[in-house]
Formats: structure tokens, sequence, C-alpha cells
């Protein structure tokens, strides 16, 4: 059966998207199609162009002929929260004023024991990730988001500061954005070309804003599972959907079930892996330094790592990797032309 999304595709959109789906399943089962070579020689923002293989013919569902794709997001915060009120493990509030020390040591246990640990786990399955680095957190760390690079991660921006944009003026909104981008690729030397959001909320212009300022995708919402393109004035823009539900934040440390987070994350990987038969799927893991480093949930994503990787065809990749190909495979890529954000409250 092929999906259709509600007030995200018109009519003739639909029609159209329904044949693609059809005829993209029909050459993927009768081997039709030839895998690309590699995303990094996708284009790159400004180039122009589409990304091929040698034999000049588009790709597969992905790279290689890989059947499911997994995402992993790690996200680099300890050190750019504000010292009083920023969101933690503890449930009760600090008094408005008072640096919140328990809170902030939180925060650097992602940077002193998490992202070193996690690093290591990565290393071990020959998995890469991107990590989405707020600009105070490696102006305080910058020796660690190096090394993030120099493992051959991604790093994504994710704002200067860990808070809020969206409700800021579109040209100050644009300043903080370039802010991190500027931080990032001064301590790191790479140029980031991904965005991610203080709790996935933007302005309604952050797309053109985005655009503006060179970046090729953003993971700021969770409506698929596949990555997709949207139309912003007259060019693609790809968006790399973020999740919710496989994210450690939705595993809180009281009462914390390993074993139902193991399961949770292997339910999910089934599931995908069984539909990606047929169709693009993509499956979404979301970590914050502070949260998934910590020793036991490091053992219980070690296991699921082996787990996946006992699979054929499961392609870790890196967001910029996933978002090339997507707009690479314009012709099997969902186009989502919703209509203005301040009406759809969609991006």
């Amino acid at each position: 059966m092929i999906p259709v999304f509600w007030k995200e595709i018109s009519m003739p959109d639909i029609k159209d998207y329904a044949l693609t789906r059809r005829a993209f399943a029909s050459a993927a089962a009768s081997g039709a199609l030839a895998a690309i070579a590699s995303p990094a020689a996708a284009a790159t923002p400004g180039e122009g162009g589409t990304a091929t293989s040698p034999s000049g013919k588009p790709g597969s569902f992905w790279p290689n002929g890989a059947r499911l794709a997994i995402s992993i997001s790690l996200m680099f915060e300890g050190g750019g929260q504000a010292i009083s009120g920023a969101g933690g493990p503890l449930s009760e509030p600090i008094k408005t004023g008072f640096p919140d020390q328990p809170t902030n040591a939180f925060f650097a246990y992602g940077v002193n024991e998490g992202i070193p640990r996690a690093l290591d786990l990565l290393d071990k399955h020959d998995i890469k990730v991107t990590s989405f680095m707020i600009g105070k957190a490696i102006e305080q760390h910058p020796d660690l988001a190096r090394e993030i690079v120099r493992r051959g991660h991604e790093a994504g921006a994710h704002g200067p500061t860990w808070s809020a944009s969206y409700d800021l003026p579109r040209e100050q909104e644009k300043t903080f954005i370039k802010d991190s981008v500027d931080t990032i690729r001064r301590i790191t030397r790479q140029q980031p070309v991904g965005w991610n959001a203080f709790w996935l909320r933007n302005s309604i212009h952050i797309s053109e804003t985005l655009q503006d300022l060179g970046f090729l995708y953003s993971i700021d919402e969770p409506s698929r599972d596949e990555p997709f393109i949207i139309p912003v004035r007259g060019r693609d823009f790809a968006m790399a959907p973020y999740t919710i539900q496989m994210n450690d934040f939705l595993f809180p440390f009281q009462g914390y079930d390993p074993q139902g987070h193991e399961q949770a994350l292997r339910d999910e990987f089934d599931q995908l892996y069984e539909e990606a038969a047929t169709r693009r799927r993509m499956m979404v893991i979301g970590m914050h330094d502070r949260v998934s480093g910590h020793a036991n949930r490091i053992r219980v994503l070690d296991r699921f790592f082996t787990y996946a990787k006992c699979h054929d065809g499961v392609w870790f990749a890196r967001k910029d990797e996933i978002a090339r190909w997507a707009l690479s495979q314009r012709q099997f890529t969902t186009i989502a032309d919703r209509g203005p954000p301040a009406e759809t409250g969609l991006p």
C-alpha cells in the first residue's frame, strides 16, 4: 500500500509520488538500479549538480545496495547550558538566580565521561555519527570537539548556547546560528552543513535562513522514517528527521530499564528492516552526551549495535551522507511541498 501524507502533498504530487514509488520498487526488485559509489561524492552546497554512480545511473534505496540506514545523533551540550535553570535529572527546581551546581555537574559528565566513552564504542563498531555541537560547549572543550572530527564524525551546528532562537527577530536568529557555525569551523576546521535547534523549535523563517547560511539539511522534525526534500525558494533543502521515541531523554534515570530500552531498539530495527524490503527506511537514534554516555547505557548500545550489524545491508550513516543521498536521488525521494509554515505549522 502506498502511503499518502495528509496535507503535505498536493493531489498531482500524490499521483506522481505513487507512480514513482511503484516504479522504484519494481526496478529495485529487478536489480535494474545501480548503487552509487559513495555519498561523499555528492554535490556540496553551492556546487550544484546531482551525484551519480560511475555508470551515470541513480542508485537504489541506499548506497551500495544497503537495505536500511541507521542515523545517530550525538549531542555535545555540556558547558553550553545556563548555570541556573537548565533541565536535568533533579525534580526539585532551584530558586532563580542560584547556580544549580548538581545540574551543571550532570552536564559536565557528558564531556568528562560520556563523549569519550561513546567515541570508543563507535570506534569498536566502526560507526560514524553526527555530533551537534553547541558553540559555548566546544569553546570550553576544544580538544574533545577536534577529537570527534578526527575520528571521522560529522560536526553539526546546535547554536552558540543551549537556548531557543525561534522567538528572535529574523536577522537575530540568523546571527545566532551563524555564530555557532563560525565557532565550529574555527575549532574543528569543519564547515557544518546540518542544523539542530533547541528542542527542535525554529522560527517560521528557518528554512530560508539555513539556506542563506549554506546549510544542506536540518533534522528538526520527527514526521517520517526516511529523509525527504522541501522546496525552499525554488531550491531543494533536505530534512533528515530526528526521533523523539528512540531518544535517550525518553528513557529517564529514575526507573531506567536497560532491557526495555534494548528491546525497544530491537523492535524499532526489526520493523523498519522488514519494511525496508520495499521502500526507503531509516532508523534514528538520539544520544546526549550526559545521558547515553553513562556506563550501563553504553552496554545497551553495544549489544544493540552488535545485533543490528548481524543483519545484511545495514548502513550506519552520518546525517550529511543521508541528506546528500536523498538530494542526489530526487526522483526517488519524497517532496513535501507544504505551504507557508505560519499556516501549516510545519517547516
